[in-house]
């Protein structure tokens, strides 16, 4: 592989594969509050934050870490203001202290905070402007959680970035994403390269798996997959995956590493190859190089959607998933792409309607999809293109689905969102 194409596939992982406490959605909220509060440099009397759609759909079932289980955007720009930390971006709310729970508490019961939704292309688009008498700032964060691209306090612009309005935003080294590149580099990376920001994602992640499993967070679906149906690996594949959604999406305060923005997706990513490595004896090199590939495989996967969609997530990380468990399995370029493709066919129609305790299910189906996937071409069996929205090579099934989920799901997303908010 090029130097080029290493440094950049090396650079991806390190940028995605980050900390975040809480769903990322109503921590991008608190984040871009605690930094308004810090541009502001006062509490403000006054907040109004405008959002679009997406993200409403993404906060309103969700509770906001370290909040005494409180939901919603009303709390999450509260908590970044009375208690965030704006350098620790998604982990803004890692250090609150109870003093400043109390000050929250009496925040949202003083302060006027009023929601006004974006009229934005973008799905995720997030404003913030706060008030102190005469005073004002405003943060603007657009396309990911911490893409801060405006920043003003009265007429002083702080920050001035140029931004795109458009439904799907990525950085272009995303586009140098392909299959066959990501199978190569797992297999050439050095080990050192990579081991510090792996091994942070299997210490993570396993935590809050074990927190899903050992405590009643949510629907318990982790916790539930085991009792019902085994201990088998297969199963506990989807468990473990499933329970640190369990505790992710319901209180837990046990940061996790995300990928492609999202908390779900990391733990969807990594918690199934980590467990299938465990049954197999893998040696920690073959578990890095195995994340690796289910970690870019997710990553590409979710290039051609954006980060939020009609489109549920977890699809794309469930195949990743089943990516990363063949090469476990000895399967390289051709055994992985037809994993894909097979995990593409069975469930690229799972919908995201919001955060909440019903992703931890999701995130087992798919799971499930990438499993028997990968079993598939195992016994010699796949799905070929002109099977519904298979096309023939698994690169060109890639584009089709995301062709799906940007463009064909946008009046799907439209009606999610009416019917989460009450409108008909």
């Amino acid at each position: 592989m090029e130097q080029k194409l290493y440094d950049t596939y090396l650079e991806i992982l390190r940028e995605e594969l980050v900390p975040a406490m809480g769903c990322t959605e109503p921590i991008a909220i608190a984040y871009a509050g605690a930094l308004a509060r810090e541009t502001l440099g006062a509490e403000p009397e006054r907040v109004v934050l405008r959002v679009s759609g997406n993200i409403i759909k993404n906060v309103k079932s969700v509770i906001v870490p370290h909040t005494g289980g409180r939901k919603g955007m009303r709390t999450a720009v509260a908590a970044g203001i009375c208690c965030g930390n704006a350098s620790r971006e998604l982990e803004v709310l890692a250090e609150v202290t109870p003093e400043q729970l109390e000050a929250l508490a009496d925040y949202l019961n003083r302060v006027s905070i009023t929601i006004e939704e974006s009229d934005s292309n973008c799905p995720f688009d997030l404003q913030v402007t706060v008030f102190a008498g005469t005073e004002e700032a405003y943060v603007r964060i657009v396309g990911h959680h911490t893409n801060v691209v405006t920043v003003r306090k009265n007429d002083q612009l702080l920050v001035d970035l140029p931004f795109s309005d458009e439904v799907i935003q990525h950085p272009e080294s995303r586009m140098l994403l392909t299959v066959k590149d990501i199978v190569d580099f797992a297999g050439e990376v050095r080990i050192e390269d990579v081991a510090p920001t792996l091994q942070r994602q299997i210490d993570y992640n396993t935590a809050i798996a074990k927190q899903g499993l050992e405590e009643q967070y949510g629907a318990n679906v982790g916790s539930i997959l085991l009792r019902s149906y085994g201990d088998s690996v297969e199963n506990r594949a989807k468990a473990w995956a499933a329970a640190g959604s369990d505790a992710r999406m319901n209180g837990c305060e046990m940061p996790v590493i995300i990928n492609s923005g999202s908390g779900n997706q990391g733990m969807t990513a990594s918690l199934p190859v980590i467990v299938y490595a465990e049954e197999r004896k893998a040696t920690q090199e073959e578990l890095y190089r195995a994340l690796v590939v289910s970690n870019l495989v997710t990553i590409h996967l979710k290039t051609g959607i954006g980060s939020l969609s009609a489109y549920c997530g977890a699809t794309s990380a469930g195949c990743g998933a089943g990516a990363g468990i063949c090469y476990l399995f000895g399967g390289r370029y051709d055994e992985i792409a037809h994993t894909i493709v097979n995990a593409l066919a069975i469930n690229s129609g799972m919908i995201c309607d919001g955060a909440k305790a019903s992703c931890a299910a999701k995130i087992a189906s798919a799971v499930e999809a990438g499993l028997l996937g990968m079993q598939m071409n195992q016994h010699d069996s796949q799905f070929y293109g002109g099977d519904g929205i298979v096309v023939k090579g698994v690169e060109n099934t890639i584009q089709a689905v995301g062709k799906l989920a940007r463009e064909g799901m946008r009046s799907t997303d439209r009606k999610i969102i009416q019917l989460m908010i009450g409108e008909n």
